[in-house]
């Protein structure tokens, strides 16, 4: 697997992927976190190409099978500026993974995309709904420390608050 900037030529496969991404969380007990508004809408995916923080994931043939957003720089999410039940344990700049999908035609796809982003900046920071079981899992595997709740603008639901940093 190898991660490279997204195209406009990915598009409709990305699309399909997040398409996969809302029917598997539905199935593993998340259906509230991209279910209800058919998260991610087309026009933030079209503008995460075009300002260059979209990635896909492609396998050996070179075709698409992982997507996610990508940024790095200081205090670049807003919604993290706030974090309540805990607090960020490292105030360097940060990379933030948003919108993280997989296929799942092969294993490891997500590990592998989270694990790039962090080898890209070396402070991660990343969030997920509470009913995201699979991705909190992942996470904690990984060797990300949950740091406390944020919330989104897109719903009310509070989301878990996950950070890891190389440096320590």
């Amino acid at each position: 697997m190898r991660i490279r900037k997204s195209a406009e030529r990915d598009f409709e496969t990305m699309m399909e992927i997040y398409a996969h991404a809302r029917a598997f969380m539905a199935e593993h007990g998340n259906p509230r976190q991209w279910g209800p508004t058919n998260w991610p809408p087309q026009d933030l995916i079209h503008q995460d190409i075009r300002k260059g923080n979209s990635y896909v994931c492609v396998n050996e043939d070179d075709k698409v099978i992982g997507t996610f957003f990508f940024v790095y720089g200081e205090d670049i999410e807003p919604t993290y500026r706030n974090i309540t039940d805990g607090a960020w344990h490292d105030a360097s700049p940060y990379g933030v993974v948003h919108r993280i999908a997989a296929d799942h035609s092969e294993k490891g796809i997500g590990a592998f995309c989270i694990s790039w982003a962090l080898e890209q900046c070396g402070h991660l920071r990343i969030d997920t709904h509470g009913d995201n079981t699979v991705m909190q899992n992942l996470l904690r595997k990984l060797g990300f420390e949950q740091c406390g709740i944020i919330y989104v603008e897109e719903d009310n639901d509070p989301r878990l608050a996950f950070e890891k940093t190389l440096r320590r």
